[in-house]
């Protein structure tokens, strides 16, 4: 079986330490603020993690790119030249336009090297999300999976990946295009405080709102504890854009609220793509659960 590599971009959100221990690539976005342009780095080696929100938090708005084509074509072809076939599992088509660039390179790249295999995968997620795909993948190409078997595996269960998220305002969502003004304004007056999942098609859509921070942080705890499965894959990963405190609370909620389970609730940061949208002070959860059914499209 040829040898195939799994390359991702800078919404998988995956630790350096993740990346390599599953020997995982990223092809990175970008965001820019204040006339300047800045690789979305998910090490966080040009702005560090404390300061991008920082300036998030004193008005700065960060407006974020996708992977082009001529970033797809360098990397696929580096590694072709290297003799791998190509796994590539992008951020959801409902958030990014990344996905659409790796479809067309693909198709170029497939005619100009008839004997390579590049498959790509909209994982229909984002952040964690997108990262426990791409984890789930590099353990199945451990276990000896093809590409094609393992891009068949992230296809039928892709939408098992839940999220559970809360902003901690509405602002920075309403100042990307995310919500209505009107949504915005009210949210904020009555300290309301919507919980977004990852819908069918990849959209995040509001499915409750609760009053009030503690509030909500408790209802992530229970919302994941009514949609959890028990399956060996399983991960648990509560990740928070500059919110370390609420971010430990929430993992202890949902420790509690999953007594019994054999599972480890590991910790993340929220990255700059993502985070360019939800703002500082966002929480969410990512784990394996109930197959997702809600469409906001229908609703």
């Amino acid at each position: 079986m040829k040898k195939y590599v799994i390359v991702s971009d800078s919404c998988c959100d995956l630790s350096k330490e993740l990346r390599e221990k599953y020997d995982i690539d990223y092809i990175p976005m970008h965001f820019s603020y204040e006339g300047k342009d800045y690789a979305a780095d998910i090490d966080w080696k040009e702005l560090s993690f404390k300061d991008f929100y920082a300036e998030m938090r004193a008005g700065k708005r960060m407006i974020t790119s996708q992977v082009n084509a001529p970033q797809y074509r360098e990397v696929f072809e580096k590694y072709i030249a290297d003799g791998y076939d190509i796994l590539s599992i992008s951020c959801s088509s409902a958030l990014s336009n990344s996905v659409k660039a790796s479809y067309m390179v693909r198709d170029e790249l497939l005619q100009k090297y008839p004997e390579s295999k590049i498959v790509c995968v909209d994982s229909l997620s984002s952040c964690y999300g997108l990262g426990l795909i791409c984890i789930r993948a590099a353990e199945l190409r451990a276990e000896g999976k093809t590409i094609e078997e393992t891009a068949a595996w992230l296809e039928e269960n892709k939408l098992t990946v839940n999220q559970e998220c809360t902003p901690e305002s509405l602002t920075y969502l309403k100042k990307a295009g995310r919500v209505s003004a009107m949504s915005a304004f009210f949210g904020g007056l009555l300290s309301v405080k919507p919980i977004l999942i990852s819908d069918v098609n990849g959209q995040n859509a509001a499915v409750e709102k609760v009053k009030g921070r503690m509030t909500s942080i408790k209802r992530l705890a229970e919302r994941v504890k009514e949609e959890y499965v028990r399956v060996p894959h399983q991960r648990i990963v509560v990740v928070h854009a500059d919110c370390e405190n609420d971010a430990n609370t929430l993992k202890n909620l949902v420790a509690e609220a999953l007594a019994g389970e054999d599972v480890t609730i590991d910790m993340g940061y929220i990255g700059p793509i993502i985070g360019a949208s939800a703002g500082p002070g966002t929480l969410a959860v990512y784990f394996y659960g109930k197959e997702v059914t809600f469409n906001s499209k229908a609703n």
